[in-house]
């Protein structure tokens, strides 16, 4: 089985990467749910801000690999019968943590594009869309706050997308095949 993380900054392209993943056959774990869930436990609304907060009392909580350490259950029961692909790895902490625990079962990879292209995708996606002050707002936080690059500097395989759909998902599948060879 594989195990692989998608990560990237906001708008990337990283769920519809994780997307093409899960129709090639692999268990899909999307670490934000974590943050879904606990926002509703809160009983806030969904939005940037509520977002964020919890994020960061999570990671307060549990420490910089808090989302690593809480969905660990889901994917090791995921990967008794599938390769699972992680939407949503953000902090330097994850990374190690899980790179310590699966090994080299475990590989990165990371969508990027560029701020002015990730920034008009934020402002009109359907859900949690952002404005542009928003969007260089979560960019910082995921920098400063999150440390977000190490996992994107670390990765196996790059995708650029700055294209089509059509253009990411033959670069996500050449990442899968590579995967496969490797694993």
């Amino acid at each position: 089985m594989i195990l692989v993380a998608i990560v990237g900054m906001a708008g990337a392209g990283k769920s519809e990467a994780a997307r093409i993943f899960e129709e090639s056959g692999f268990k899909r774990i999307r670490f934000g749910d974590i943050t879904d869930i606990e926002v509703q436990k809160r009983g806030l609304a969904l939005n940037e801000k509520n977002e964020r907060a919890t994020r960061e009392a999570l990671r307060q909580e549990y420490g910089m690999a808090a989302y690593a350490i809480l969905n660990r259950p889901r994917i090791d029961e995921a990967l008794t019968g599938f390769s699972v692909v992680i939407d949503g790895l953000y902090s330097w902490e994850e990374y190690k943590s899980l790179k310590d625990y699966y090994g080299d079962k475990f590989s990165i990879v990371a969508v990027l594009a560029s701020p002015a292209t990730r920034h008009h995708r934020l402002s009109t996606r359907k859900i949690r869309p952002l404005n542009s002050r928003e969007a260089m707002s979560r960019d910082s936080s995921e920098i400063e706050n999150l440390n977000k690059g190490g996992p994107i500097a670390m990765a196996d395989f790059n995708i650029i997308n700055e294209d089509s759909l059509v253009d990411l998902s033959r670069q996500v599948k050449t990442a899968i095949r590579k995967l496969e060879i490797v694993s």
